[in-house]
């Protein structure tokens, strides 16, 4: 009874391992999308994302009313790429919020956006992720965006 105890103990530990490192690939992946963004380096923000990636922004129109608005990707690597070198910008993430189930992640990331070393706005990034053969690719990005209760 000794032996199977010690068994499934070692199981236990070993499945907790590799869940662990599972997360650990999933946040290298946003991690290496944000480099990406950072660096305006579109070819490294594409090595992160599966070829049919969607992006939506949550945002509020003046009479606060929410909507949602799709972002097309080659849009949105035209727009990081044409950022003038001296301007800065910076996405800052709180905090990472990992969930995984066989080949499905889902990443929830606060963050506090900075443009020229200035406070612009904050809100937070949901992030679907796709197991492909090895690597984890984003698929699915949607975020909101707020000026105020940024605490």
């Amino acid at each position: 009874m000794k032996h199977v105890l010690s068994f499934l103990l070692c199981l236990f530990i070993f499945s907790l391992s590799a869940q662990e490192s599972e997360k650990d690939d999933v946040q290298r992946t946003i991690e290496t999308f944000f480099e990406g963004f950072h660096q305006q380096d579109s070819m490294k923000i594409k090595q992160t994302v599966s070829d049919e990636i969607v992006m939506r922004r949550i945002s509020t129109d003046s009479a606060g009313k929410a909507f949602v608005r799709q972002q097309d990707f080659p849009d949105f690597l035209n727009m990081i790429v044409s950022i003038p070198k001296t301007t800065q910008f910076r996405e800052i993430i709180k905090s990472y919020s990992i969930r995984i189930d066989g080949p499905m992640a889902q990443v929830w990331t606060p963050y506090e956006f900075r443009f020229n070393g200035e406070f612009d706005h904050c809100g937070t990034n949901s992030f679907q992720l796709f197991k492909e053969d090895r690597d984890w690719k984003i698929i699915y990005i949607i975020d909101t965006g707020r000026k105020e209760g940024c605490d």
